[in-house]
């Protein structure tokens, strides 16, 4: 049986639709989005929230000549779809495939790459002056997440929109969630918008009469009258006063609404907030119920129940810190977490359950969680602050003036450091070390095993100065190590040799151990160090080992350019210029997305590259 999406391409192809055929539009690619994700893996509960949203968008306005921006480019599977792109969308985030974000190289529909939240309005005004400045009269969108509205760069942006541009399009996704539920004052004050009774009586009542008023001048009457009333009923809203036009709230699943919203949109003299609210998961049951665990859904479950046919086995990092963090603070109550709207992702979950009074979620405001982190370090307390590295990359500054330049014992705990595999550059962690590593008095560290990663947060908790403890996504290999306690500052000696000895950090101790085994069977003794910590280095190891040894290897997952490998050749240096120094990682450049095995292989990160090179 044909399909409707089988007819349906690109955006003109939506615009020929009547509001009947777009809602079975809607229904057939929320089915190919859902068995798309089954196979592929992705973000799946922000997708199936804005499925009639992004066919009303392409109704109504003319793109690309139109410039519609996404703040988080995780939610544009349909845009893709419906963009040219549905006979590729089977290859989403698999190797050589499309991305799982707006990808400016992928498709003249991406205006504007987005994969970190709270880009888009600042992104959109850019857009909107250089075609004021051009004389040109394209409408500008810029759709945004109400929780990346709460981050900084949003804020900065909102505060100069309406002095800047008349025309510009704010549509507003408010489905009460980033990744975990939504927090804040802001995120309470668009609760109120939704939930006022009164008002959502009166604005029932009159949207049924405004749908029988077929001219665009009595749509505009009923907008502005409706501004009246919410003020009476909610008080003048934030965006107002911010010189906003607001509309709304609007149903983000009913089509006709939306619709209507956008054409009262078009016709406005000055930049307008359309205020859409939509349901996470929609669609899909299991997801509609849990929308935090259907963020980004594991490739493998089955489109009807939403079981996955096989369990993961084995533990992995953010797990273990999880686990790690809530041993400690049992045994001090000053120990407090912070996250920014990742408590799931970090594994702090199990933390904000038992120390409810100790757990700390800022939003999608990474660097107000660093300098939140600093005030309470500054008042005694031991602040231990869980980030995705590829997010860590907004507290450099705050790092470095406000933590460590104030000698604060802050703990800062960057998960997913390395390549993350599928989600690609936007959320490779594999550029802290360079950005990090030279502020003076940060101790950075990194566990090769779970009993290493509670040692070292203990280890935190205990010494003066700040830290940082990266450690990368997936599951911990087994490694044949003793497990003893870490001394500040000292490397581990896991398999000794004299001629070649090999430098691991971290989650790469499992490739240095296979290829010293390789060697051996090659009659070539290496030895093998779990390097452990990043800053400061083991000098007293590294001088006695130069003395000896002719190669150095060093092998990390991060970038090479400004990274381990190059703390240790500069600190050999200081003893030896005879040593030869071979550095592995990845390189100067954005790294594509692809299998985390993929990668390695193209790369050269693999056993039989790196020991070939070294024989």
């Amino acid at each position: 049986m044909t399909k409707l999406l089988d007819k349906v391409d690109k955006p003109k192809d939506v615009k020929t639709l009547t509001v009947d055929e777009m809602n079975v539009l809607a229904r057939e690619i929320r089915e190919l989005v859902i068995e798309t994700v089954s196979k592929t893996g992705g973000h799946l509960a922000p997708n199936l929230g804005v499925v009639e949203l992004t066919i009303a968008l392409l109704a109504s306005f003319n793109i690309p000549d139109d410039k519609l921006l996404w703040d988080v480019g995780h939610q544009t599977y349909i845009y893709k779809i419906l963009t040219e792109r549905k006979d590729r969308i089977s290859t989403i985030r698999q190797f050589k495939g499309l991305s799982g974000f707006q990808k400016r190289s992928e498709s003249e529909y991406d205006v504007f790459g987005a994969g970190h939240a709270g880009t888009a309005l600042s992104a959109g005004l850019g857009v909107a002056v250089e075609r004021d400045l051009s004389g040109r009269n394209e409408e500008v969108v810029a759709i945004v997440g109400d929780a990346a509205l709460c981050n900084g760069i949003s804020l900065e942006a909102l505060n100069s929109i309406a002095t800047t541009t008349k025309k510009f399009i704010i549509v507003l996704n408010d489905n009460e969630m980033s990744i975990s539920e939504n927090v804040g004052s802001f995120s309470r004050h668009l609760g109120a918008l939704i939930a006022s009774s009164k008002y959502n009586k009166f604005k029932s009542k009159a949207e049924d009469a405004a749908k029988s008023m077929k001219m665009g001048r009595f749509r505009s009457l009923y907008y502005r009258v409706e501004e009246s009333i919410k003020n009476f009923f909610l008080g003048s809203s934030f965006f107002e006063e911010l010189g906003l036009r607001y509309i709304g709230p609007v149903d983000g699943h009913d089509i006709h609404a939306l619709l209507e919203a956008f054409d009262t949109a078009k016709r406005w003299d000055r930049p307008i907030v359309i205020h859409v609210v939509t349901e996470k998961g929609r669609g899909f049951k299991a997801a509609e119920l849990a929308p935090a665990s259907w963020h980004g859904a594991s490739a493998g479950f089955d489109i009807v129940t939403g079981e996955y046919s096989a369990e993961k086995s084995g533990l992995n990092y953010s797990k273990a810190f999880g686990d790690a963090i809530c041993e400690l603070a049992r045994e001090n109550e000053d120990i407090l977490a912070i996250t920014a709207a990742m408590a799931s992702g970090t594994g702090l979950l199990e933390f904000s359950k038992e120390f409810p009074k100790r757990f700390f979620d800022v939003g999608i405001c990474e660097e107000h969680g660093a300098v939140f982190a600093a005030g309470l370090a500054s008042q005694g307390k031991i602040p231990v602050y869980a980030v995705y590295s590829t997010f860590s990359q907004r507290l450099v500054d705050c790092v470095l003036h406000d933590i460590c330049l104030q000698k604060l014992r802050v703990i800062l705990c960057l998960d997913r450091a390395g390549v993350v595999g599928d989600d690609g550059p936007t959320h490779h962690g594999v550029f802290d070390i360079p950005m990090f590593k030279s502020i003076p008095g940060l101790c950075i560290m990194q566990p090769a095993n779970e009993f290493e990663l509670k040692n070292m947060l203990r280890l935190a908790t205990e010494i003066s100065n700040s830290s940082i403890i990266r450690y990368p996504r997936g599951q911990i290999a087994e490694v044949d190590m003793e497990n003893i306690p870490i001394e500040y500052g000292k490397a581990q000696v896991v398999k000794h040799g004299s001629k070649i000895q090999i430098w691991a950090l971290g989650d790469m101790l499992e490739l240095a151990l296979e290829i010293a085994k390789e060697l051996e069977n090659k009659g070539v003794e290496a030895g093998v160090v779990n390097a452990r910590f990043i800053k400061p280095l083991d000098s007293d190891l590294i001088k006695e080992q130069v003395n000896n040894a002719e190669k150095i290897i060093t092998i990390e997952n991060g970038v090479v350019t400004g990274g381990f490998g190059e703390s240790l050749e500069v600190e050999i240096g200081r003893f030896c210029s005879g040593v030869s120094v071979m550095k592995y990682g990845w390189p100067d450049e954005f790294v594509e997305h692809g299998s985390v095995e993929q990668l390695k292989e193209i790369h050269g990160l693999t056993v039989e590259k790196i020991l070939q090179d070294i024989l």
